[in-house]
């Protein structure tokens, strides 16, 4: 059986978590408390940067949750999470690469404000909306008469992005602006597993105690 290392705040562990969900692959959940378990000998003997997710495999450790994904689709190919046609293909990638390169350092410029914290720099709040903008506004052209990027099935690009995307509203974000894009975010919000992956308010205040501790260091 796979085991998944993670922590449930992260959107990193939560796109793994859901492609497992989706593909049906049975798993075990080890959850990853961020106050100092990442640093302990026997996870970094799995994660040597100390990074969540991992994954392992009959002791075959996975880290990056992007190789984590290529892994997961070329094991467990059924159901196909990404397209087979080149530009579709390109279209799932474009859109993974540019979450985890663009949209995901873009907000977490916003954590002290999801987290109800202070620390909010405006300079920064404002260079993160005009690059999230960006973000959305290439996302919402890369969307065609499809649900869901290049496909009429969910992808890896729906698990990498929707993961982040979902966040967006959260700190005053709207998405009213882009038709297409806020249709395939309420597809996305209305499926089980991203139900089921949903931090809960308890593992917000958790990962925020975290915080306050390590900004009082």
């Amino acid at each position: 059986m796979l085991t998944l290392y993670h922590s449930p705040i992260s959107p990193n562990s939560r796109r793994v978590w859901i492609t497992l969900l989706e593909k049906g692959i049975e798993f075990e959940l080890v959850e990853i408390k961020l106050d100092g378990e990442q640093f302990k000998p026997e996870f970094l003997a799995i994660s040597p940067f100390h990074h969540i997710p991992a994954l392992v495999d009959d002791g075959f450790n996975v880290v990056e949750s992007l190789a984590i994904l290529d892994y997961l689709e070329a094991k467990y190919p059924t159901p196909a999470m990404l397209p087979k046609d080149a530009k579709d293909l390109a279209i799932a990638r474009m859109v993974q690469l540019v979450t985890v390169n663009e949209l995901l350092p873009a907000t977490t410029t916003f954590l002290p404000q999801i987290l109800g914290l202070p620390g909010e720099d405006p300079e920064k709040i404002k260079q993160g909306k005009q690059k999230i903008s960006t973000v959305l506004k290439l996302f919402e052209s890369l969307l065609d008469d499809r649900p869901y990027f290049g496909s009429q099935n969910l992808t890896l690009a729906e698990v990498v992005a929707g993961t982040v995307v979902i966040w967006l509203p959260e700190v005053g974000i709207s998405l009213s602006d882009y038709p297409k894009l806020n249709a395939w975010y309420k597809r996305l919000a209305a499926r089980t597993t991203w139900q089921a992956t949903e931090a809960t308010p308890e593992a917000m205040e958790a990962f925020k105690s975290i915080i306050v501790a390590r900004n009082r260091q």
